[in-house]
């Protein structure tokens, strides 16, 4: 009797299980892929000026359109290297479009230019240029560095970030001393002269 309660107990547990469904995972789309002319997992990319490598560009996924120019990229990850072939910078970002008529990629939403020295770059969106191995931005950046911080609304730079020119809008602090303009002084009424 107890034998055929546990069988029991065990088959509507069973029978249970069986009934509920459960749907399965659904891998995210990218429109993209419906109208790419190719698309490309695992991407990897080598960007070079006459015939010198300026960057390695890497991304989980590439979609393909105008004929193979136009390659808009998804995680992207950016070497830049020196004209020695040492690594230089590290540009990581959601999203990128590199054309290869004009030689420029953007990138976009949360991207972060790390270099070999320590500085650290960050903006919404940025524009390589390969041919003049420049990175810029018309957006607004944060730029830190172990002993100072500047920020700004647009900027061109080398890809180390050592010659940075910021458009407008500077900003900054090192080690204590703040680059902001401090509030006018209260106004201090004449002293009376004697005639």
């Amino acid at each position: 009797m107890r034998l055929a309660l546990v069988i029991g107990i065990l088959a509507v547990a069973v029978s249970g299980a069986c009934t509920t469904k459960k749907e399965p995972p659904v891998a995210t789309h990218s429109p993209l892929a419906d109208s790419a002319d190719q698309v490309m997992y695992g991407a990897r990319f080598k960007l070079t000026d006459q015939g010198l490598e300026r960057a390695q560009l890497e991304a989980d996924t590439a979609y393909f359109f105008d004929n193979n120019t136009r390659i808009e990229l998804e995680n992207v990850h950016t070497t830049f290297f020196t004209v020695t072939g040492a690594k230089d910078a590290v540009l990581t970002s959601r999203y990128g479009t590199t054309n290869t008529r004009t030689n420029n990629m953007i990138a976009r939403k949360n991207v972060v230019v790390v270099s070999e020295d320590g500085r650290r770059l960050t903006t919404p969106e940025l524009i390589y240029n390969q041919q003049k191995n420049e990175i810029s931005s018309d957006s607004a950046f944060v730029m830190t560095e172990p002993d100072r911080q500047v920020a700004g609304i647009g900027f061109r730079s080398d890809p180390s970030m050592k010659n940075i020119k910021i458009l407008k809008g500077a900003s900054g602090f090192s080690k204590g001393v703040s680059t902001q303009s401090a509030p006018a002084p209260a106004a201090v009424p004449p002293v009376p002269t004697k005639r």
